[in-house]
């Protein structure tokens, strides 16, 4: 029990010193660290004043859910309807398809980014630092009602609208290429296989005599290369037509007022870090200095 009561009052008299010990510093050093505290913000706020202010334009796009608009429109059995928004399978392939290098290098073209983001020319890492800078400007996120939501920010705040507007109208122009890559083996495939049909039916007419079965086979034959003829032309317009992919919600705007640097932050981190320092400084050297004199 007195061990207990000796240990406690030795831990109440330890706190105290370090109290003590805390008040006296401050009291010591405060002029020096009221100075180091105003001398950083002043110097914080200067430096602030060099930064270039950054624009946030942001717009928001809605993936369609059927990509294959003449198997949602004409056949009755398909229950999929063409004006339905998208799913959460088509946001995570749009949010693919935004941040796709096929994108950036769209992007980086179209606004001269090398150019725009201050990179030399001969640098033999220019597309590096371009795509480095391109995706740290650039947010692509999903809502939490199944959009897509893009942010870019940029020195100026039309381009930075501008920008925006042209990927979420790039995106159309993408899933287009894409299709058409994949609708054009299809309609390749259907061709052929309606060109053997035709083939098949051609043999049948013109072997054996005429009957009933023969007929019969004729004309299922014939309503089975009908169907795989719509099908066909389904292909070729899904090939050539060009279609939207996206509902736009929301097109970007200029900003009227800067999203970065945020002054006060800057002023206040300075400040308080410098006199961190200062304090951190005074702790270390200051004991030292003592021993070394005594």
């Amino acid at each position: 029990m007195d061990q207990e009561n000796n240990m406690r009052k030795a831990s109440t008299f330890d706190a105290q010193s370090a109290t003590t010990a805390t008040v006296a510093f401050f009291k010591r050093w405060w002029k020096l660290l009221t100075i180091v505290f105003v001398c950083a913000a002043i110097v914080s706020a200067v430096v602030s004043l060099f930064i270039k202010p950054m624009y946030l334009a942001t717009g928001v796009m809605m993936p369609t859910n059927s990509n294959r608009l003449t198997k949602a429109i004409m056949d009755y059995d398909y229950s999929m309807d063409f004006m339905d928004y998208g799913a959460e399978r088509d946001c995570e392939y749009a949010q693919q398809v935004l941040t796709s290098k096929q994108m950036e290098l769209a992007v980086v073209e179209r606004f001269n980014l090398g150019e725009r983001y201050d990179i030399k020319p001969d640098d033999k890492h220019r597309n590096y630092y371009i795509g480095k800078k391109y995706n740290r400007y650039l947010n692509v996120k999903r809502t939490d009602f199944m959009g897509i939501e893009i942010s870019i920010v940029d020195r100026d705040p039309q381009v930075a609208a501008d920008m925006v507007n042209y990927i979420m109208d790039k995106y159309d122009t993408l899933c287009r290429e894409i299709h058409r890559d994949r609708a054009e083996d299809a309609a390749m495939v259907m061709n052929a296989v309606c060109a053997a049909a035709e083939e098949e039916m051609d043999s049948v007419a013109n072997t054996g005599k005429a009957s009933a079965g023969k007929d019969y086979l004729l004309r299922y034959k014939g309503k089975k290369l009908a169907e795989m003829q719509a099908r066909a032309v389904q292909t070729s317009v899904d090939k050539d037509m060009a279609v939207h992919y996206r509902y736009v919600v929301d097109r970007a705007v200029p900003a009227d007022k800067k999203d970065r640097p945020k002054r006060a932050l800057i002023v206040m981190g300075g400040s308080v870090g410098t006199l961190v320092v200062c304090i951190f400084g005074l702790l270390v050297f200051v004991p030292a200095k003592k021993e070394d004199e005594e």
